[in-house]
């Protein structure tokens, strides 16, 4: 018999990839789940064997550097106390679900109903049937392609609970997930699905460190004419590290608003892949971040058009000093059958020392002929002129840096729909950058 032929380095590199993400996910223990949950997390570790673990030498892993997020534990990271500040979202009276270390604190919680809305717990399933088993993992699944999403498949596998939201009619007190943390050692998985039905609306509120590492996958389902805003806030923990995902599909006429507000975190990586797979539909996800040192910062976007006359909204800003990084990888694919797509994206950075770096891939690829589509990126230090004028005018050089530095993230808070909202982020901008001059 003739010998195999032998494998190139490449094919050996693949198969010990494979091995290594075999032998991790041997060691998985999942949760305990009724019938097509404990399906749909089977389903998840088969892709994950196939896809593998993420390694820096993965195309939309190479500015990012993957090996805390998939470490067998997480690296103990002393909990942050915020002293003197409002609590974040207080003002705003909304439907508050708890998790402190990853577990449901129902007595911190508020009841879990509410008019137009009905909410059950990953967790706490027992049912065989739940309008959940069309959405969760399937979403995930869809998004595989034509990136890859590792790290998103293993959070289906391993999630030990989550939200499940659906929404029936027009909800006007937000659902608020809060992310609470009590010990160094916190490490944890949760999974949302959403789903917003046809002519439906939901403002979702998020924030909280909630763990030392972490990861949240939010699979949205947006019927025709759904609206969803969504406001996230990633809390103030300095050695912390997380990822998330959010998978949106989108209806005809549906709308989506996100925006993110990160400060601090060594690493933090929030993925998003939206689909606008109906006519009309319209989809704005933003960021503004804030790092100061040993802050790494990764914005990874993918928002597939898909049907025509829709619209889509990139905007992410990154405030960096004294060595911090921000990384922004995003993506505008219009499909053929997409005509009068609307496009944009921008991603740019405001570098307050030589040290600090952002690193920017923006992409477009389109099979339309009829679309309107720009992208741009830009890193820069404080334009001096614009000071100069400024303190021209008797403003303080601090004060007159910090109205710079708000000027330059106003873009993105303009995609917060509810005016409070904005007020608040606005105003813990300000905070932090008054605690980190010079």
């Amino acid at each position: 018999m003739s010998a195999a032929p032998a494998q190139s380095p490449r094919q050996q590199r693949l198969a010990a990839r494979r091995e290594a993400t075999r032998a991790r996910t041997a060691t998985l223990t999942l949760p305990a789940s009724v019938g097509w949950l404990a399906r749909a997390r089977a389903a998840a570790v088969e892709r994950l064997n196939t896809l593998c673990l993420p390694e820096k030498r993965d195309e939309y892993w190479r500015y990012t550097d993957p090996a805390a997020l998939i470490a067998p534990t997480a690296a103990p990271v002393e909990v942050f106390e915020i002293r003197d500040e409002s609590v974040v979202f207080g003002a705003v009276e909304r439907l508050k679900l708890v998790f402190v270390d990853g577990v449901f604190d129902a007595a911190a919680s508020d009841p879990l109903e509410g008019e137009g809305i009905e909410i059950d717990r990953l967790a706490t399933l027992s049912a065989d049937i739940h309008w959940a088993q069309d959405l969760y993992g399937a979403l995930e699944a869809e998004g595989q392609t034509p990136v890859a999403r590792p790290l998103a498949a293993l959070n289906t596998a391993t999630a030990t609970d989550g939200a499940l939201i659906r929404v029936t009619g027009v909800v006007t007190r937000p659902v608020s997930i809060v992310y609470r943390r009590s010990r160094a050692d916190a490490d944890t998985t949760l999974h949302h699905v959403i789903r917003v039905e046809k002519d439906a609306e939901l403002t979702l509120l998020e924030n909280g460190p909630g763990a030392a590492r972490s990861s949240v996958v939010t699979e949205i389902d947006l019927a025709d004419g759904a609206t969803l805003h969504h406001v996230r806030t990633m809390g103030r923990d300095h050695g912390r590290v997380g990822i998330t995902h959010m998978f949106a599909r989108l209806g005809a006429g549906a709308r989506l608003k996100s925006f993110t507000l990160s400060v601090n975190g060594r690493l933090v990586r929030n993925e998003a892949v939206v689909w606008l797979n109906g006519k009309g539909g319209s989809a704005h996800v933003a960021g503004a971040a804030m790092g100061d040192g040993a802050f790494h910062h990764d914005d990874t976007v993918f928002v597939t058009h898909a049907a025509p006359d829709c619209e889509s909204r990139q905007v992410f800003k990154k405030v960096l000093r004294n060595g911090a990084v921000g990384v922004f990888q995003g993506k505008i694919l219009v499909e053929q059958p997409a005509q009068l797509t609307d496009g944009y994206q921008i991603s740019q950075s405001l570098l307050l020392d030589e040290r600090s770096q952002f690193l920017a891939k923006p992409e477009l690829e389109i099979y339309a002929d009829d679309v309107k589509c720009s992208h741009g990126s830009t890193s820069g230090e404080i334009d001096p002129d614009h000071l100069f004028y400024l303190r021209a005018r008797g403003v303080p050089e601090d004060e007159a840096k910090l109205m710079l530095v708000l000027a330059f993230l106003a873009e993105t808070l303009d995609e917060i729909a509810r005016e409070d909202l904005a007020d608040d982020m606005r105003e813990r901008l300000r905070g932090w950058l008054q605690r980190h001059s010079d």
